[in-house]
């Protein structure tokens, strides 16, 4: 399968500017060759280019605050239609701006949980100019079982090795410091179980400040730990660009000197731009699912479309499972858990 013969199912509701820049997105991402179906208030998108299917669904539960109810409730939403889509097998990958909470739930009751997965996780790169470092749960689980960042780790080390190219990935798990016995009782026990793993290059805990030094390249976490992070950092970064353009610009000296540093700039704001990266990998179902930030531009949504057009195109979940069984990090889920299980994210 090549990119160009490769069809992302896109849900174009809950995004901050709308489906109509969602819909721009999709069209660049088609003259890239990728074929989009397109779900959302067709009136809001207006006509679209060759490569873009327009399917009307008005209906957005992109901000609804239980999620799983209202894909039950909501069959005809845009998000639930996209997922059906893709669990068809009339779209290889499903791309939604809306809530993550959505986007899990109408994965995992459509598209269904990959063979073996206790939880799908929510993988993040983190924009470290010269060393990415991935972050996952960023969002997908509130709260977790030690058995399911353990997991984690093992989803993490695994796409770093077959997607990242990384040959001997180091994993560490994110505390509130570097020796093994801090952080909660169930850091405590993530650490131990993972100690016990050589093959998986565990590095130990890291600080949140270590999450950009390049010690590790893969970082493990429960989501809501992980998904702060993530924020805090893409915040930080922000700001600071933001304030190095406000001094360079406050006098002639700066703005002089801006003009001859801009184009390094450039460069080094497009590498913390989290718009490039394209989003998060929704890891753990039975297709693959990307999830960008909803106040991305149409840049951001061609980035993730693309993105997940790679990642079907190299048969990403296939490889990523292959890795997972190889390592024997696969499980049977324990009990009578909802599919969905109890904590769904709606970040």
């Amino acid at each position: 399968m090549t990119t160009g013969s490769v069809t992302v199912a896109v849900d174009a509701n809950g995004a901050d500017l709308g489906p109509g820049e969602v819909a721009a997105g999709a069209a660049v991402a088609a003259e890239r060759g990728v074929r989009v179906l397109l779900f959302g208030p067709a009136e809001e998108i207006g006509r679209t280019p060759a490569g873009v299917e327009v399917v009307d669904a008005p209906v957005s539960i992109a901000k609804q605050s239980n999620p799983a109810a209202a894909v039950h409730a909501h069959p005809e939403a845009s998000i639930v239609q996209a997922a059906r889509a893709v669990a068809a097998g009339d779209a290889d990958a499903l791309v939604s701006g809306g809530s993550t909470g959505a986007a899990l739930a109408a994965g995992l009751f459509n598209i269904k949980r990959d063979r073996g997965i206790l939880r799908p996780a929510l993988a993040a790169p983190i924009p470290v100019p010269g060393a990415p470092v991935t972050l996952l749960d960023v969002g997908a689980n509130v709260e977790v079982r030690a058995e399911h960042m353990v997991q984690f780790a093992f989803m993490g080390h695994a796409l770093a090795q077959v997607v990242l190219g990384i040959e001997r990935p180091r994993v560490a798990l994110l505390s509130n410091g570097e020796e093994p016995g801090r952080g909660t009782p169930l850091v405590q026990e993530v650490h131990e179980r993972l100690s016990a793993v050589p093959a998986l290059g565990f590095v130990g805990n890291v600080e949140g400040s270590g999450l950009t030094a390049g010690v590790a390249d893969v970082v493990v976490s429960d989501g809501f730990t992980g998904n702060v992070a993530l924020k805090v950092m893409e915040g930080v970064s922000q700001t600071v660009m933001a304030a190095i353009r406000a001094r360079a610009e406050a006098t002639p000296r700066g703005r002089a000197g801006g003009l001859l540093l801009r184009p390094a700039l450039r460069g080094f704001r497009d590498e913390l731009d989290p718009e490039n990266a394209g989003g998060a990998y929704l890891l753990g179902l039975r297709r693959l699912g990307v999830v960008p930030h909803g106040r991305f531009t149409r840049f951001g949504f061609s980035q993730a479309i693309l993105l997940a057009a790679r990642g079907a195109s190299g048969d990403m979940v296939g490889r990523t499972h292959a890795a997972l069984a190889q390592a024997g990090a696969l499980r049977r889920p324990r009990g009578t858990m909802s599919e969905t299980g109890s904590t769904l994210s709606s970040a």
